[in-house]
């Protein structure tokens, strides 16, 4: 007992010490002080969850809490945020209703914790996961107030932070959503910070060994790139200290997610990597509109110390970035021969990139309210994916992949013929332009005049292009177009079309159809259509509607003959049919041969624990033929709906989408083949041609032992080979030495695994 009263009284220390905290941290903010409804959330939300813990063991009041902390301190948010957030798994987890907290907090409160409260069932049919209705639902009510999201954001931070509570299979299920869509969400936002630490903790779970090691990594070198610092900005604070500019200048080391991208995309080692450091100029300015000159000042001292690159100078000053970041980016050539970033930005720049959206705020007249407007950029992105969300997707992933495609971090300025400039992302064609400036250009784009040549819609635009678009009324939308467009708009355009389309089409054959029904006196009922889709190759009913509208199939004597034929014979036939399934049925539930020998049974899943893939059960998993994971790659399962499992690398683009839109059915899987087993295994290679290459590729693998070459293609060009090697190997570490050893090879330029 005396124990029990113990625990009790160090979880209210506890709680007690996390609550002032966070009453502190609002009071220091630039926010109207509202502390009396703050109070009243805590106490609401503190006995809402009486007695419930966190799987850490922890009382749950101390993550409203902790969410609440993020909310203010790290995004900047005030009052109604913090409230909001010490609410927000009320509903959800109680029994109190969103009514009750409209009677309590209010209208906006209570719909911003509706907004973050889950759902199921509804927005994508029967075949959607709760996962994906909720994420739905919250850029629903985000489109309406920005504060959902932020808050959202903040919840899934503290999730992240604490996720080592959880069982491996949800690690990788809340790590792959976070990655896929929160830590690109918090960009768009501007919330750089919070964005790198998602990316990180991602990262950490979901590729622990190789965290690990970027982290070991980074440490040794530590000290050698704070001497590289110290010895590179020495001369520029000289120049600056004689300005009288009050300013700071930073290291920047690059983020250990942001390391491991770059290794698996270039195929180098942490060795290869020559940006790790960059330098931050951040100076103080009391006049905005003086920012910009003094950059470019500040810029014209570092460039005389040193030789910028011609070909890596980024202005973000005049037009800023889509999450509202700006600065100007050169990269200068160091003493030692060494090529540095340097980023160049003001405080009020500095806070916008750091903390986003919020920081807006902080540099308004009279100080900074709670109430959350917007800017220009960020409304047209809202009204984008509210257009997104009033075109509804028959497919999860269809949605999420719409959805990320808005979140492009990578962008161009194009111009329109009266000068006025619009942002896309990188890659933009001509035809995610037009559907840009209106949908009807879109739809009837025949082409257009960039920087006054003409150019067809598949043309990519380059950042400074001036775009003419050219329509033609006689054009339509056809299914090609998806091929080579990407925005998100776009694409949203294009498939209602195209679905739009396919409604008439199948409305018109539907009725082609039962007229010949009527005329051949035939009933058209499931069975009777179901006999002529199938006669016909088709999968559905629908299909066959289509394909009649289009002239593709034409009804006729022999299909009378087939269904007329069928009423005659169908008891029959079923009779066969039913005897045959028992019979198969026997058969499937016998479980010992005339031997006694024991046949393969279905294998019986422990969701809490990893699946083993090893010689004795690797016959009950499918391996994807996307990302082709052999052992020692980190992976993962998927159960699908007819009980299949499938074997994923965890960075596989297609499990990233299945974390985020059916997590719950994502399990964890470890490797135990001890190099008993083969596995496919491709590799690329490019370098230039000699005589005698060839005989050195065959050579390094004769050498490794057991590596069975399946196929080897070489061809040349302009003195440029590439060679495509299929090799079967026992796991990861066998290919590594496989390429390490032909990147040894003086001729060979780049080994890469496919």
């Amino acid at each position: 007992m005396e124990e029990l009263r113990s625990r009790e009284q160090e979880d209210e220390r506890m709680v007690s010490e996390a609550y002032q905290h966070l009453v502190e941290t609002y009071l220091n903010s630039h926010h109207r002080k509202h502390v009396e409804i703050i109070d009243k959330a805590f106490n609401f939300a503190k006995q809402a969850h009486k007695g419930v813990r966190r799987l850490s063991g922890e009382p749950y009041i101390m993550h409203p809490i902790a969410v609440a902390q993020i909310a203010c301190e790290e995004i900047g948010l005030g009052s109604t945020s913090i409230c909001a957030a010490l609410l927000h798994d009320v509903v959800e987890d109680t029994d109190y209703t969103t009514e009750d907290i409209e009677n309590i907090f209010g209208a906006k409160i209570a719909q911003i914790v509706d907004g973050l409260t889950k759902i199921s069932g509804g927005i994508f049919g029967d075949k959607a996961s709760a996962q994906a209705e909720s994420f739905k639902k919250l850029l629903l009510t985000m489109s309406d107030d920005i504060r959902v999201i932020l808050i959202k954001i903040s919840d899934r931070m503290h999730n992240m932070r604490t996720l080592g509570s959880q069982l491996p299979n949800k690690q990788y299920k809340i790590a792959g959503e976070t990655l896929y869509i929160y830590a690109p969400l918090a960009n768009r936002l501007g919330l750089n910070k919070v964005k790198e630490e998602l990316e990180d903790l991602s990262f950490r779970y979901e590729h622990p060994e190789e965290y690990a090691q970027i982290k070991d990594d980074l440490a040794q070198v530590e000290s050698h790139l704070h001497e590289i610092f110290q010895q590179f900005t020495e001369p520029i604070r000289e120049q600056l200290n004689n300005t009288g500019l009050k300013y700071e200048i930073h290291e920047r080391i690059k983020r250990p997610y942001s390391i491991w991208c770059k290794m698996q995309n270039k195929h180098v080692t942490f060795n290869e990597i020559y940006d790790i450091l960059a330098v931050r100029v951040v100076f103080d300015m009391d006049h905005v509109e003086d920012e910009v000159a003094e950059c470019f000042h500040i810029y014209s001292i570092a460039s005389r110390i040193y030789k910028p690159h011609p070909e890596r100078f980024r202005d973000w000053l005049s037009h800023p970035k889509a999450n509202g970041y700006q600065a100007l980016h050169t990269t200068l050539m160091s003493k030692t021969g060494r090529w540095i970033e340097v980023q160049i930005r003001s405080r009020r720049m500095d806070d916008m990139a750091e903390h986003g959206f919020a920081a807006h705020w902080k540099y308004k007249d009279g100080g900074m309210s709670d109430e959350i407007g917007s800017e220009n950029e960020l409304d047209k992105w809202l009204h984008t994916i509210r257009e997104i969300l009033d075109d509804p997707q028959p497919d999860a992933i269809d949605f999420l992949d719409a959805i990320k495609l808005n979140l492009y971090a990578s962008e161009i300025f194009v111009v329109t013929p009266k000068g006025e400039f619009k942002t896309m992302p990188a890659g933009s064609t001509v035809l995610d332009f037009a559907f840009e400036v209106h949908t009807f250009m879109g739809t009837h784009c025949m082409g257009a005049k960039v920087n006054h040549k003409l150019v067809p819609i598949t043309y990519r635009l380059e950042s400074g292009d001036q775009v003419e678009i050219l329509t033609s009324k006689n054009l339509k939308v056809t299914k090609e177009w998806l091929d080579f467009i990407t925005t998100a708009k776009a694409r949203g355009k294009i498939q209602a079309i195209l679905r739009r389309e396919q409604r008439e089409k199948q409305k018109e054959g539907e009725e082609m159809v039962n007229d010949w029904f009527r005329n051949v006196d035939v009933s058209p009922d499931s069975t009777n259509l179901g006999k002529l889709a199938q006669s016909h190759g088709m999968a559905s009913t629908e299909e066959l509607y289509v394909a009649v509208a289009n002239g593709f199939v034409t009804l006729g004597k022999a299909d009378q003959t087939l269904l007329q034929e069928g009423d005659e014979t169908e008891k029959n036939t079923l009779g066969r049919y039913l005897t045959f399934l028992h019979l198969n049925r026997n058969r499937k539930s016998s479980t010992t041969d005339e031997h006694g020998g024991g046949k393969e049974q279905p294998m019986r899943i422990d969701r809490k624990k990893p699946l083993i893939l090893n010689e004795e059960t690797m016959s009950h998993f499918v391996i994807c033929d996307t990302c082709h994971p052999i052992p020692g790659d980190d992976v993962l399962g998927y159960l699908d709906d007819t009980k299949h499992i499938t074997i994923h690398k965890r960075q596989c683009p297609l499990a990233a989408k299945l974390k985020t839109s059916d997590g719950n059915h994502i399990l964890a899987a470890n490797w135990d083949t001890h190099k008993q087993m083969s596995f496919p295994a491709t590799i690329h290679m490019t370098g230039i041609d000699h005589v005698g290459v060839l005989y050195q590729i065959t050579d390094v693998l004769s050498k490794q032992m057991n590596v069975n070459i399946r196929r080897l293609t070489i061809e040349t060009n302009d003195g440029i080979f590439n060679a495509e090697l299929q090799l079967e190997v026992h796991d990861a570490e066998d290919l590594q030495d496989i390429c390490r050893d032909l990147k040894k090879i003086k001729e060979v330029d780049e080994v890469k695994r496919f």
